[in-house]
């Protein structure tokens, strides 16, 4: 064996070898997409429309604060659906708001003046709402896509559908409850005071305070998961602080071995809550989280060291996922539920069955035919045909690639395309044979025609599949990416690895003939 046979085969063996490692065991190695394992199909509408309402009630504080430093005297700045009306105690200063709208707010359209001209109305521009419209849809995108790798799903499919839809595929899940709480929810965090001067109960009973809300503490059996108590807090709206100011959230487990949520702020949010905490020793504070009261601990001291606990009637999963969603962030909007699908196991498992049966017998009868037809050059395309499925599963498990039905058919028909380029050699060498081309000479200018050939059809081809990996979109996706790893090593296989068993089959033997 001369020292070019050599290198060459070390190289083969050390690329099937290192592919065997990534690969093997294939169940341990290789992510199986929604359609082969089962999961959750998912479509959620995003109430982009209350995203431009919240964003409307920021722009209403601004708004007022900045006219009242102008001197403007107001007797209210108030939101309805999507207006801001600016009631004026002075209606000559409605030219004076008019303008000073007009010169700073460039987003605000004056839509509506009362007949004194003591009130004004005014919207978001179309283009500005529109941007505010898309941006809720883009955040609920980029949060959901946080609690989703959070959650520990492999390969999850997110992407928006339409105006305000957002499709989610989740491969593997079977906890449905679980997983639609964790994606549903708002998870918009608010540190409120509890006003003390009236009893809940007396809300209840005689009216709740405009400056206030009657929220609920919500008890739950920690084993059947039901409601067992309801307790009432009278919540001012004033929202001191949210979560918008958090750095970290982590399960943690008390002393009693109940597990709760500690927070971390930031540096901004940790002089916040210094401040809020110094100011307010001997009050209650109401931790809210999407309308529901966590807790309403009393301060007993100022708590400067920038972190806080959430406690609860929860399990540790359930304090595990209320951190996951402090972590990712709050949702812009609510999400409204549209379609739920569930991909049992049995239907993943006849999914397999069916596609590797098909794989194996398309496999069978091409390695038969290959044999049959060109013998020898069959056999040796045939071993060159086996390395190219190891370097395909090796090269997927070590990407991270999800194999779907989609990506089962992009293997059998990169089988059919690496063929394909050993049949371009072999007859290349068939024609140099007939020609009166020594087998040495025939195979050398076989393979070195041939390569110009493969080379425009696989990387044609690979072009193709870049162009459906970017925009395509789940199964699509998979399929391109299994095709072009499939074709990347069909280059290796049928040109280099088949080339080197020829040479290694020739080797100094003066051949007359080749059974080919």
């Amino acid at each position: 064996m001369n020292r070019t046979i050599g290198w060459r085969l070390l190289l083969t063996f050390a690329v099937v070898a290192v592919s065997m490692f990534f690969a093997l065991p294939l169940d341990k190695k290789i992510n199986l997409g929604l359609d082969l394992q089962g999961g959750m199909h998912l479509v959620f509408e995003v109430d982009a429309d209350k995203a431009v309402a919240s964003s409307l009630d920021g722009e209403a504080d601004g708004l007022r604060k900045f006219l009242e430093s102008k001197g403007v005297v107001l007797t209210s700045v108030a939101r309805e659906n999507e207006t801001v009306t600016i009631s004026l105690a002075n209606a000559a200063q409605s030219v004076e708001v008019e303008k000073a709208v007009s010169d700073t707010y460039g987003n605000f359209e004056i839509i509506g003046r009362s007949a004194d001209k003591s009130r004004l109305t005014v919207a978001y521009t179309a283009t500005w709402r529109k941007s505010v419209f898309n941006n809720a849809i883009e955040q609920a995108l980029e949060t959901l896509r946080n609690r989703v790798d959070q959650f520990g799903v492999a390969e999850p499919t997110i992407q928006r559908e339409g105006d305000n839809r957002i499709l989610i595929q989740l491969p593997g899940v079977q906890d449905r409850e679980r997983a639609i709480n964790l994606i549903g929810k708002t998870a918009r965090l608010e540190f409120r005071m509890v006003n003390e001067q009236f009893s809940p109960i007396e809300a209840e009973q005689k009216g709740v305070p405009s400056d206030s809300d009657l929220l609920y503490e919500r008890k739950v059996d920690p084993i059947t998961k039901k409601p067992t108590d309801k307790i009432p807090f009278l919540i001012y709206k004033k929202v001191e602080m949210t979560g918008a100011l958090l750095s970290n959230a982590q399960v943690r487990v008390s002393d009693l071995s109940m597990p709760y949520v500690s927070i971390d702020f930031n540096r901004e949010g940790a002089r916040v809550f210094g401040d809020l905490t110094t100011a307010s020793v001997g009050k209650r504070m109401a931790i809210v989280l999407d309308g529901n009261v966590y807790s309403a601990p009393v301060i007993r001291e100022a708590i400067t060291g920038g972190t806080a606990m959430i406690e609860g009637s929860f399990s540790y999963e359930e304090a595990k996922d209320l951190a996951i969603v402090l972590r990712a962030g709050a949702l812009p909007a609510p999400l409204i539920k549209l379609e739920e699908r569930s991909v049992g196991p049995s239907l993943g498992a006849d999914s397999i069955r069916q596609g590797v049966l098909s794989a194996l017998v398309g496999g069978a009868l091409v390695v038969v035919f290959m044999l049959v037809y060109y013998r020898i050059g069959g056999l040796i395309a045939d071993v060159a045909l086996v390395f190219n499925i190891i370097i395909l599963m090796g090269a997927m498990a070590y990407f991270g690639s999800t194999l779907t039905l989609p990506g089962i058919a992009g293997i059998i028909l990169t089988i059919g395309i690496a063929v394909d380029a050993n049949v371009l050699v072999f007859e290349r060498i068939r024609e140099e044979l007939n020609m009166g081309k020594t087998v040495r000479a025939a195979v050398e200018i076989g393979f070195s025609r041939a390569f110009l050939t493969i080379l425009d059809t696989h990387v044609t081809t690979i072009v193709g599949a870049i162009v459906l990996f970017q925009f395509g979109t789940g199964p699509i996706k998979g399929f391109a990416i299994t095709l072009s790893i499939g074709l990347i090593a069909s280059m290796f296989t049928a040109v280099f690895v088949s080339r080197t068993l020829f040479m290694i089959y020739l080797g100094s033997r003066r051949l007359a003939n080749l059974n080919i």
